[in-house]
């Protein structure tokens, strides 16, 4: 299975992340088939930056993103992006009017 997930880079006490698309089954700083972009947590505000179009398109893919990835990708906007090509823009109802 194909999994987006981070990849710890930098040196110790100063880590930032890569985002990365890998194998399951590889190690956590192994090698990778893409990367995807970066989040830096020592940044205030955290620094993310994503190549949003390739992670849409992995997750059309099939590839599923850690539960840690997810959180940054759906802050990045993609998750949205992802849920909206598959499933269509929301439409407001009046269901909730009387």
């Amino acid at each position: 299975m194909v999994r987006i997930r981070l990849t710890r880079m930098g040196k110790r006490h100063m880590p930032f992340y890569r985002i990365v698309v890998v194998d399951s089954r590889k190690r956590r700083d192994g090698a990778y088939i893409e990367s995807l972009g970066y989040y830096n947590p020592l940044r205030k505000p955290a620094e993310i930056k994503v190549n949003v179009e390739r992670a849409v398109e992995w997750i059309l893919k099939g590839a599923q993103p850690s539960e840690t990835a997810a959180n940054i990708l759906s802050k990045a906007g993609v998750l949205a992006k992802v849920h909206e090509m598959k499933y269509g823009k929301r439409e407001k109802s009046d269901e909730g009017v009387s």
